[in-house]
């Protein structure tokens, strides 16, 4: 550890302890909390010698304040430190009381006011000045997690486990450690899931979700450490962890640009997207919430309630001999596609996808319609339903099963197309895409399509799940985690027009020589909205030209016209565009038109929203000419 004091560069032992302590009060501020009524006598001496310590320390930095974007601040301020030039200097992250709470609100409006003592309590923040050498960020994290274990106290797992609810406090275990979150539970952003592991041990849960496992999230956890399990608890509680719900995982294409490995969420490579009017099952872009279930086709079983024959069990034999099979061909997108640009304006929560969320493929299967009027839909049931609900296989350790629902005039409708699917370009479905049996919604979101369908349920309510309640809905710009009331918004269902360049890539150079650029791209509408236009532009968007559209690979017949409100597919389109005469660089820019003369947005900001969804404004990409 460095500090201004030791003109050598590193602390004595005498004083470490101290600085130890310095860091971690000015990085967790609640810890002085813990050191006050810590059983540790070693421990409080070195909190009030710290307190001494920061009266004398010449290297005292100027600590700025941070307010909060917030009109207001939230109930509760975690600071956190980063950085520049050799400076210690904090950034408020709002931890209000919101379930789905966002860990950092980034880049905020910054008031500088210099310190000479500490502030007490929370919302004042001390940081202090490293002497010359420039501290990296990442040895500052570790320096901060430094404890030293002999000075907290010591428990077994029973005496965890009585800790299990907000009245008793909510304490959980981590790689041996003892953490008290009964603070944090209101601000978690997956909401009171995490008293799930509440008296036990948070490695499961971490499992199933792998976003866990990064530096900042393990630095937030640090801030409620409290103490250590002693060595026989510790064994006890590794010899009972299960083992990984990933590791049978399918095997994927290398080609595929991942997002996230756990659950596994991946996209092709843009300059490859639009190679192939029907997207090759390999590279399809991968959307998964949990687990991919291993699912046995001989017992399997589908079933189906909310109809007036009762609860129906359908076998994946009777699905395919009992209903005709109908095959569309249908274009499925992420809601999150192209969420990086929209980061790039403001931080949001969610995967980083780029442009190649989306996807086309065929589809076969029975039509939800025809298995729905089989087994008793009628005008008695649609007088009381206004919804059908999908239950996937996929689960998390508490066996809740990803769900969905769509209204019920698009379930029945005989221009719907709706399938119960098995197959996917001529083979049965992939593991990835839903196995046995899935359902496919064309023109609608992909996050309601859901895989590995296991039950269907005719209802006059939404779904419950925590995919169609709290997740996958738009907000203005202006909503924030602290002001995100998830229940006024409705459900995404279909998306808005889409396009985006797939070649060049950004960067690239041209030769000017050439005279002409080559722009290839897709373009997509929800709905059953057929494409009728894409402009694109090599100027920023100061003239345009049409690009020509395409509804089959080259040198194959065009597919046929689809029926006005059922174009499920999308176009790909191509175009030459000469160089402008004394172009310095190119801007190019695309736009699509759908048959309701529906228009992409021409910039990000005016659509950004915090969970970084339906982003569909002009797509740009700048090249150099050389």
């Amino acid at each position: 550890m460095w500090c201004n004091h030791s003109k050598r560069g590193a602390c004595d032992d005498a004083t470490g302890c101290v600085h130890v302590t310095l860091v971690r009060l000015i990085k967790f501020p609640s810890g002085s909390r813990r050191i006050c009524r810590s059983r540790s006598p070693k421990l409080q001496d070195s909190y009030k010698r710290a307190m001494q310590h920061l009266k004398h320390c010449q290297g005292l930095a100027q600590v700025f304040l941070i307010r909060s974007q917030s009109s207001r601040l939230s109930k509760s301020v975690i600071p956190s430190l980063s950085v520049w030039d050799g400076h210690f200097s904090c950034r408020w992250r709002s931890t209000g009381g919101h379930g789905r709470q966002k860990y950092f609100n980034d880049r905020l409006p910054k008031f500088r006011f210099a310190l000479a003592g500490l502030l007490a309590g929370t919302g004042a923040v001390l940081a202090y000045k490293l002497h010359q050498d420039k501290v990296q960020l990442a040895a500052t994290s570790a320096q901060l997690r430094v404890t030293q274990t002999s000075d907290l106290p010591v428990y077994t797992l029973e005496e965890v486990t009585k800790h299990r609810s907000l009245d008793s406090g909510v304490w959980v275990t981590y790689k041996g450690g003892v953490y008290d979150i009964t603070e944090f539970v209101a601000i978690h952003p997956g909401g009171d899931k995490i008293l799930l592991a509440a008296g036990g041990a948070l490695e499961p849960y971490w499992a199933l979700y792998a976003v866990h496992q990064q530096d900042h999230v393990l630095e937030i956890l640090s801030e409620y450490k409290i103490g250590v399990l002693n060595p026989e608890s510790y064994k006890k509680q590794e010899s009972a962890n299960p083992s990984d719900p990933y590791s049978a995982e399918p095997t994927r294409h290398p080609a595929l640009q991942i997002n996230s490995l756990k659950p596994f969420n991946a996209e092709p490579p843009a300059s490859i997207l639009s190679d192939n009017y029907i997207t090759p099952s390999v590279i399809f872009f991968k959307r998964n919430h949990l687990p991919v279930p291993r699912v046995d086709p001989e017992a399997y079983r589908l079933e189906i309630e909310g109809l007036s024959g009762g609860v129906v069990s359908l076998s994946l034999s009777e699905l395919k001999s009992r209903f005709p099979k109908h095959t569309i061909t249908a274009t499925l997108q992420c809601a999150g596609n192209r969420r990086s640009e929209m980061n790039k304006v403001k931080q949001v929560k969610g995967l980083n996808w780029g442009i190649a969320a989306i996807s086309n493929a065929t589809w076969s299967g029975a039509r939800l319609r025809d298995v729905l009027l089989y087994y008793g839909f009628g005008p008695e049931v649609a007088a009381k339903a206004k919804h059908v609900q999908f239950e996937g296989l996929d689960k998390d350790v508490t066996g809740t099963a990803y769900g969905a629902s769509i209204p019920l005039n698009k379930a029945v409708s005989e221009e719907g197309d709706v399938l119960l699917a098995y197959e996917m370009n001529g083979e049965d479905l992939p593991p990835d895409h839903g196995y046995p049996v899935r359902v496919v919604v064309p023109g609608v979101v992909g996050a309601r399509n859901v895989k590995w369908l296991g039950k269907i349920v005719v209802s006059d309510e939404e779904s419950k799940s925590h995919w169609q309640q709290n997740d996958y809905k738009g907000f203005s710009p202006g909503t924030d985690w602290d002001t995100v009331d998830f229940k006024s918004a409705p459900a995404i269902q279909e998306l808005p027009i889409q396009s985006a360049i797939t070649h060049p890539a950004e960067g690239t150079s041209v030769d000017r020589s050439d005279r002409e650029v080559t722009v290839k791209g897709y373009a997509w509408s929800g709905g059953g909205r057929e494409v009728v236009r894409v402009d694109v532009s090599v100027d920023g968007g100061k003239t345009w030209h049409v690009a020509k559209l395409r509804t089959s690979d080259q040198g194959q017949h065009p597919a046929p016209p689809p029926p006005p409100g059922r174009a499920w597919a999308w176009k790909l389109w191509e175009i030459d565009v000469p160089i402008p005469h004394r172009a310095q660089e190119l801007e190019i820019v695309c736009k699509a038109v759908d048959s309701g003369y529906n228009m992409q947005p021409d910039t990000v900001a005016p659509i950004w929203n915090l969970r970084g969804v339906l982003s569909n404004a002009w797509h740009r990409v700048k090249l150099a000419l050389s």
